[in-house]
């Protein structure tokens, strides 16, 4: 996967949160904990699958991405702002389109849906 390279320390993510079913507003947040003895940089990456859309959807695509830095045993919550486009797809007439429906937010091993309202 994009992304998975070697480091000298490990991370684990947990407390995965979203908050809003919009397609005009989604925060997600998670916490990136350094569990290894050094000091590392870590890529947060966020990944969004619709779970069912009527054009074949893509299987997962990179909204966002944030390089933190942390020393041992450190924590730090990572926040992205996911809006309309994080969510369309391009329809029949070649425009920019959200269906209400399920779609899955993954940030490094933590993952949830949200239901996306219109």
């Amino acid at each position: 996967r994009f992304g998975h390279g070697l480091s000298y320390t490990t991370f684990t993510y947990s407390d995965l949160q979203i908050v809003g079913n919009t397609s005009d507003a989604v925060t997600v947040s998670v916490t990136v904990e350094n569990t290894g003895a050094r000091r590392g940089a870590e890529v947060v990456q966020l990944y969004v699958t619709d779970e069912f859309c009527r054009i074949t959807p893509f299987v997962e695509r990179l909204r966002g991405f944030e390089k933190i830095w942390l020393e041992p045993g450190q924590k730090q919550t990572v926040s992205f702002r996911l809006g309309f486009e994080d969510f369309a797809f391009i329809n029949e007439k070649m425009e920019q389109e959200v269906e209400p429906g399920t779609f899955t937010i993954r940030v490094g091993s933590e993952k949830s849906t949200v239901e996306i309202e219109k």
